[in-house]
Protein backbone atom coordinates (compact mmCIF):
# COMPACT_ATOMS: atom_id res chain seq x y z
CA UNK A 1 0.00 0.00 0.00
CA UNK A 2 1.09 3.47 -0.75
CA UNK A 3 0.56 5.55 2.29
CA UNK A 4 0.62 9.35 1.76
CA UNK A 5 0.86 12.27 4.31
CA UNK A 6 0.75 15.82 3.46
CA UNK A 7 3.12 17.90 5.59
CA UNK A 8 3.28 21.36 6.42
CA UNK A 9 6.43 23.77 6.60
CA UNK A 10 5.10 26.43 9.44
CA UNK A 11 6.60 28.50 11.96
CA UNK A 12 7.53 27.58 15.33
CA UNK A 13 4.85 28.07 18.00
CA UNK A 14 6.98 29.56 20.23
CA UNK A 15 8.59 32.22 17.63
CA UNK A 16 8.24 35.51 17.82
CA UNK A 17 6.21 36.62 14.61
CA UNK A 18 6.32 40.08 12.96
CA UNK A 19 3.41 40.72 10.62
CA UNK A 20 4.69 42.68 7.37
CA UNK A 21 1.80 44.33 4.82
CA UNK A 22 -0.86 43.58 6.61
CA UNK A 23 -1.45 40.41 5.15
CA UNK A 24 2.37 38.29 5.63
CA UNK A 25 4.76 37.66 7.88
CA UNK A 26 8.50 37.98 8.35
CA UNK A 27 9.83 34.52 7.57
CA UNK A 28 12.69 35.53 9.11
CA UNK A 29 12.06 32.52 12.07
CA UNK A 30 12.35 29.19 12.77
CA UNK A 31 10.40 27.16 10.51
CA UNK A 32 9.71 23.25 11.15
CA UNK A 33 6.68 20.23 10.43
CA UNK A 34 3.88 21.63 11.83
CA UNK A 35 3.24 19.50 15.12
CA UNK A 36 -0.40 18.01 13.83
CA UNK A 37 1.44 16.15 11.13
CA UNK A 38 4.10 14.68 13.44
CA UNK A 39 1.13 12.70 14.89
CA UNK A 40 0.37 11.73 10.92
CA UNK A 41 3.74 10.39 9.92
CA UNK A 42 3.76 8.38 13.14
CA UNK A 43 0.70 6.45 12.44
CA UNK A 44 1.30 6.44 9.17
CA UNK A 45 4.75 4.46 9.52
CA UNK A 46 2.88 2.20 12.04
CA UNK A 47 0.42 1.02 9.22
CA UNK A 48 3.46 0.28 7.22
CA UNK A 49 4.81 -1.88 9.76
CA UNK A 50 1.60 -3.68 10.02
CA UNK A 51 1.42 -3.83 6.24
CA UNK A 52 4.23 -5.71 5.05
CA UNK A 53 5.36 -4.02 1.28
CA UNK A 54 3.78 -0.50 2.07
CA UNK A 55 5.76 2.65 1.15
CA UNK A 56 5.20 6.00 3.20
CA UNK A 57 5.46 9.33 1.34
CA UNK A 58 5.63 12.53 2.78
CA UNK A 59 4.19 14.99 0.51
CA UNK A 60 4.93 18.83 0.95
CA UNK A 61 3.89 22.17 -0.85
CA UNK A 62 6.14 25.18 0.05
CA UNK A 63 9.30 27.06 -0.75
CA UNK A 64 12.74 25.34 -1.28
CA UNK A 65 13.03 25.48 2.50
CA UNK A 66 10.66 22.98 3.34
CA UNK A 67 12.81 20.48 2.25
CA UNK A 68 13.68 21.07 5.91
CA UNK A 69 10.29 19.55 6.54
CA UNK A 70 10.66 16.98 4.98
CA UNK A 71 13.63 15.66 5.78
CA UNK A 72 11.92 15.56 9.56
CA UNK A 73 9.35 13.41 8.30
CA UNK A 74 11.94 10.91 7.17
CA UNK A 75 13.59 11.01 10.12
CA UNK A 76 10.69 9.95 11.60
CA UNK A 77 9.95 6.94 9.43
CA UNK A 78 8.80 8.64 5.87
CA UNK A 79 10.60 6.37 2.88
CA UNK A 80 10.64 9.38 0.37
CA UNK A 81 9.42 12.57 -0.22
CA UNK A 82 8.17 15.10 -2.35
CA UNK A 83 8.49 18.59 -2.44
CA UNK A 84 6.73 20.73 -4.88
CA UNK A 85 8.19 24.42 -5.06
CA UNK A 86 6.74 27.91 -5.02
CA UNK A 87 7.95 30.75 -3.59
CA UNK A 88 4.14 32.03 -3.93
CA UNK A 89 1.77 32.12 -1.48
CA UNK A 90 -1.43 29.83 -2.02
CA UNK A 91 -4.49 29.59 -0.31
CA UNK A 92 -5.95 26.44 0.19
CA UNK A 93 -8.07 25.94 -2.63
CA UNK A 94 -5.27 25.52 -4.67
CA UNK A 95 -3.18 23.92 -1.99
CA UNK A 96 -5.55 21.24 -2.12
CA UNK A 97 -4.98 20.76 -6.13
CA UNK A 98 -1.35 20.70 -6.05
CA UNK A 99 -0.63 18.20 -3.48
CA UNK A 100 -3.47 16.07 -5.44
CA UNK A 101 -2.12 16.35 -8.77
CA UNK A 102 1.42 15.10 -7.37
CA UNK A 103 -0.03 12.49 -5.56
CA UNK A 104 -1.70 11.31 -8.29
CA UNK A 105 1.15 11.89 -10.70
CA UNK A 106 3.17 10.02 -8.41
CA UNK A 107 1.47 6.57 -7.32
CA UNK A 108 -2.00 5.64 -5.91
CA UNK A 109 -3.04 6.44 -2.92
CA UNK A 110 -4.33 3.49 -0.28
CA UNK A 111 -3.91 6.36 2.47
CA UNK A 112 -3.87 10.03 2.43
CA UNK A 113 -2.93 11.53 5.90
CA UNK A 114 -2.62 15.06 7.23
CA UNK A 115 -3.16 16.52 10.01
CA UNK A 116 -6.32 18.17 11.60
CA UNK A 117 -4.92 21.43 11.10
CA UNK A 118 -1.72 23.43 10.89
CA UNK A 119 -1.03 25.47 13.52
CA UNK A 120 -0.58 28.51 11.18
CA UNK A 121 -3.61 29.37 9.60
CA UNK A 122 -5.78 27.00 11.08
CA UNK A 123 -7.99 26.84 7.63
CA UNK A 124 -8.98 23.16 8.83
CA UNK A 125 -10.24 22.81 5.02
CA UNK A 126 -6.95 20.50 2.96
CA UNK A 127 -7.83 17.00 4.31
CA UNK A 128 -11.64 17.84 2.77
CA UNK A 129 -10.45 19.24 -0.07
CA UNK A 130 -8.15 16.48 -1.16
CA UNK A 131 -11.24 14.06 -0.23
CA UNK A 132 -13.10 15.77 -2.67
CA UNK A 133 -10.88 16.12 -5.54
CA UNK A 134 -10.41 12.19 -5.03
CA UNK A 135 -13.74 11.45 -4.48
CA UNK A 136 -12.40 9.44 -0.77
CA UNK A 137 -14.46 9.52 2.11
CA UNK A 138 -12.70 11.85 4.65
CA UNK A 139 -12.43 11.94 8.78
CA UNK A 140 -11.00 14.53 10.61
CA UNK A 141 -9.73 15.26 14.40
CA UNK A 142 -9.20 11.44 14.62
CA UNK A 143 -8.29 9.80 18.00
CA UNK A 144 -8.42 6.07 17.01
CA UNK A 145 -7.97 4.49 13.50
CA UNK A 146 -7.52 0.31 12.84
CA UNK A 147 -6.96 -0.92 8.99
CA UNK A 148 -9.20 -4.12 8.63
CA UNK A 149 -9.27 -5.82 5.21
CA UNK A 150 -10.73 -2.31 3.03
CA UNK A 151 -11.94 -0.65 5.96
CA UNK A 152 -10.92 1.71 7.95
CA UNK A 153 -12.43 2.59 11.48
CA UNK A 154 -12.18 5.52 13.05
CA UNK A 155 -12.65 7.43 16.00
CA UNK A 156 -13.25 11.66 15.17
CA UNK A 157 -13.35 13.48 18.32
CA UNK A 158 -15.92 16.75 18.27
CA UNK A 159 -16.09 19.27 20.31
CA UNK A 160 -17.08 18.81 23.90
CA UNK A 161 -15.19 15.38 23.86
CA UNK A 162 -18.02 13.82 22.05
CA UNK A 163 -16.89 11.07 19.64
CA UNK A 164 -18.41 9.33 16.16
CA UNK A 165 -17.27 6.27 15.10
CA UNK A 166 -16.93 5.90 11.11
CA UNK A 167 -16.31 2.94 9.19
CA UNK A 168 -14.65 4.02 5.52
CA UNK A 169 -13.33 2.01 2.76
CA UNK A 170 -10.14 2.52 1.12
CA UNK A 171 -8.65 4.53 0.15
CA UNK A 172 -9.32 7.30 2.30
CA UNK A 173 -8.34 10.48 3.90
CA UNK A 174 -7.74 11.07 7.63
CA UNK A 175 -6.99 13.86 9.41
CA UNK A 176 -5.10 13.07 12.32
CA UNK A 177 -5.51 14.54 16.19
CA UNK A 178 -3.42 15.04 18.69
CA UNK A 179 -4.82 11.87 20.66
CA UNK A 180 -4.00 9.24 18.40
CA UNK A 181 -0.67 8.28 19.38
CA UNK A 182 2.98 9.86 20.66
CA UNK A 183 4.96 11.55 18.02
CA UNK A 184 7.73 9.38 17.34
CA UNK A 185 10.64 11.60 17.11
CA UNK A 186 13.89 10.80 15.20
CA UNK A 187 17.50 9.66 16.68
CA UNK A 188 20.52 10.39 15.42
CA UNK A 189 21.24 7.84 13.28
CA UNK A 190 17.77 8.32 11.85
CA UNK A 191 18.65 11.44 11.22
CA UNK A 192 21.62 10.73 9.27
CA UNK A 193 19.26 8.08 7.13
CA UNK A 194 17.06 10.19 6.67
CA UNK A 195 19.65 12.86 4.50
CA UNK A 196 20.54 9.53 2.02
CA UNK A 197 16.85 9.18 1.38
CA UNK A 198 15.31 10.19 -1.65
CA UNK A 199 13.83 13.76 -2.21
CA UNK A 200 12.07 14.93 -5.27
CA UNK A 201 11.58 18.34 -6.34
CA UNK A 202 8.61 19.50 -8.52
CA UNK A 203 7.96 23.05 -9.38
CA UNK A 204 4.83 24.05 -9.72
CA UNK A 205 4.73 25.05 -13.23
CA UNK A 206 5.20 21.19 -14.28
CA UNK A 207 2.00 20.05 -12.97
CA UNK A 208 -0.61 20.23 -14.86
CA UNK A 209 -3.48 22.73 -12.21
CA UNK A 210 -6.78 23.90 -13.75
CA UNK A 211 -7.30 27.50 -12.05
CA UNK A 212 -10.19 27.20 -9.99
CA UNK A 213 -13.34 28.79 -10.68
CA UNK A 214 -13.14 30.14 -7.40
CA UNK A 215 -10.59 31.22 -4.75
CA UNK A 216 -9.43 33.06 -1.87
CA UNK A 217 -7.11 35.61 -0.61
CA UNK A 218 -5.50 36.76 2.37
CA UNK A 219 -7.45 40.02 3.22
CA UNK A 220 -5.58 41.27 6.46
CA UNK A 221 -3.43 39.60 9.27
CA UNK A 222 -3.69 40.58 12.93
CA UNK A 223 -1.72 40.10 16.12
CA UNK A 224 -3.83 38.27 18.25
CA UNK A 225 -4.49 40.44 21.83
CA UNK A 226 -5.55 38.38 24.88
CA UNK A 227 -7.09 40.24 27.32
CA UNK A 228 -6.59 38.60 31.28
CA UNK A 229 -9.03 39.53 33.84
CA UNK A 230 -8.41 37.74 37.18
CA UNK A 231 -10.88 36.47 38.86
CA UNK A 232 -10.81 35.86 43.16
CA UNK A 233 -12.72 32.80 44.14
CA UNK A 234 -13.68 32.93 47.65
CA UNK A 235 -15.30 30.48 49.87
CA UNK A 236 -13.66 27.35 51.74
CA UNK A 237 -11.56 24.63 50.31
CA UNK A 238 -14.75 23.00 48.84
CA UNK A 239 -16.65 25.63 47.72
CA UNK A 240 -13.49 26.96 45.89
CA UNK A 241 -13.09 23.15 44.58
CA UNK A 242 -16.45 23.17 42.87
CA UNK A 243 -15.83 27.00 41.54
CA UNK A 244 -12.76 25.60 39.85
CA UNK A 245 -14.58 22.96 38.39
CA UNK A 246 -17.01 24.80 37.15
CA UNK A 247 -15.26 27.32 35.50
CA UNK A 248 -13.31 24.47 33.45
CA UNK A 249 -16.04 22.49 32.61
CA UNK A 250 -18.21 25.06 31.74
CA UNK A 251 -16.12 28.36 30.55
CA UNK A 252 -13.04 26.68 29.51
CA UNK A 253 -14.75 23.76 28.63
CA UNK A 254 -11.50 21.28 28.84
CA UNK A 255 -12.96 18.62 31.00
Amino acid sequence: MQIYVCVKHVPDSAAIITILQNNRIDENVIFLLNPYDEHAVTEAVKIKISLPGSEVIAVCFGQDDAEKTLRSAMGMGADRGLLVVSDAQHESIEIARVLKAVIAQDGSPGLIFTGKESIDTHGMQTMFRIGALFNFPVATNVVRLKIEREVAIVDSELSGGAVDTYEMCLPCVIGVGRGLNTPRYPTFPDVVKSKKKVLKKINLEDLDIKTPKSNMSMAQLEPLLQERKPKEIRGDKREIAREITRILKEEAKVI
